[in-house]
Order: C-alpha cells, then sequence, then structure tokens
C-alpha cells in the first residue's frame, strides 16, 4: 500500500519502466576507479538447505583499465578486507573470521587479479586469480554493462552486474555440519554478486 492514498477519481501516475539505465559515454575506454560507497561485493549460500543467508564486504578497493576496442587489453584489480565481511548477525560474522572460514588474522585479504578479458557486444568475461584463505584458483565471472552516466558532482561513471558460483571447499573454507534430518547446515556452493560502479579518472595534465 502507498504511503499516501489517491482519490479514486485522481489521475493515474504515468507507467515507469522497471529498469531505468542511462548512457552518455559511446566508448567505455579508460582508467577507473571503483566507488565503494556505490558498489556491493557480496555472496549468498544456503543455509540448513531450506534458504539462504546473504552477505557481503564493506571495505574494498579496486581498479579497472577498460579497452573497448581491444578488450583483451583491459584489466581488473581489487582487494577485500576480509574482515569486514557482514551478514547482519554479529555471532555469524565473527564466525566467518574464524579459521573455519576467512581466517582473517593469517589472511586479512581477498583479491581477485583478471589474467583474461573477453567481450560480446554488452557482456564482458572476466577470468582471474582469486586468493581466500591464502588458496588461489581461477575464475570466471560473466558482467553486463548496465549504463553510464555523469553524477552530480561532475564524475563519469560506468556500471557492471556480475556473479558466478565457486565451491567454497575448493578454497579451504571447508566447515560443515550434518542436519539430523540429512544433509548439510552450510552449502558448499556459494555465489559470488557483483554490482560495481567505477569512476573514470582523469588523465593528469602535462
Amino acid at each position: 500500500m502507498g504511503l499516501f492514498n489517491r482519490s479514486s477519481n485522481a489521475a493515474a501516475p504515468a507507467p515507469v519502466a522497471a529498469e531505468e539505465t542511462s548512457s552518455i559515454v559511446a566508448d567505455l575506454s579508460g582508467d577507473y576507479v571503483i566507488d565503494p560507497t556505490h558498489t556491493r561485493l557480496g555472496f549468498s549460500a544456503r543455509h540448513a538447505m531450506v534458504t539462504k543467508v546473504r552477505g557481503q564486504f564493506d571495505e574494498f578497493e579496486g581498479t579497472a583499465h577498460v579497452d573497448a576496442a581491444n578488450p583483451a587489453a583491459s584489466s581488473v584489480s581489487v582487494v577485500i578486507q576480509a574482515a569486514s565481511v557482514t551478514t547482519g548477525n554479529a555471532q555469524r560474522d565473527g564466525h566467518l573470521k574464524t579459521p573455519d572460514f576467512f581466517d582473517v588474522e593469517n589472511h586479512p585479504q581477498i583479491t581477485f587479479v583478471s589474467t583474461k578479458v573477453e567481450r560480446n557486444g554488452g557482456e564482458w568475461d572476466i577470468t582471474g586469480d582469486l586468493t581466500i584463505n591464502g588458496v588461489t584458483k581461477s575464475v570466471t565471472i560473466p558482467f553486463e554493462e548496465t549504463g553510464s552516466a555523469k553524477d552530480p558532482f561532475g564524475n563519469t561513471r560506468i556500471g557492471f552486474e556480475g556473479s558466478t558460483t565457486i565451491n567454497r571447499t575448493d578454497w579451504n573454507l571447508s566447515f560443515q555440519a550434518a542436519l539430523e534430518t540429512g544433509g548439510v547446515l552450510v552449502s558448499e556452493k556459494v555465489t559470488l554478486e557483483f554490482d560495481i560502479s567505477a569512476i573514470a579518472q582523469v588523465p593528469a595534465q602535462a
């Protein structure tokens, strides 16, 4: 129900598109810095085989070089502070920081460094080395361009969304507990979720 009631004889509002995007950049090429205040690096995993727990990391930084004409020359690098993990439950967050999962005292950072970039129209496949808990594995993350815009502060922004599913045990995130009814407490499959807003860097003047 709406916050304000509308009288029955009031004119109906014009329909609003479910998704609205903008595009001011014809060529995405350039150097970018990820804006952490408008970016989500998250994950979800099934709990007790009946529902999903969702979380994210609140402290991270990243850069990207985009070459639209030659996508293979593009690159991405991200550093995440593992201790910034949050799922909305302090006890669970504390457990995630222990050696059962991220072991933040010995492995304070999660990193991703691209090794291959491919593009097909507005879709990008970024392959890279993902390091968690001191273990490095290659993953491929499909991304979709979500638009570009000039914000009120004069920044040129581009957006991307992507996700991929990994098996957490490949990175030694192996804590598990069996359920009395069969099955396990935490799914081994974890979906990584990315909503990226990146700001174009203005080249320094000579």
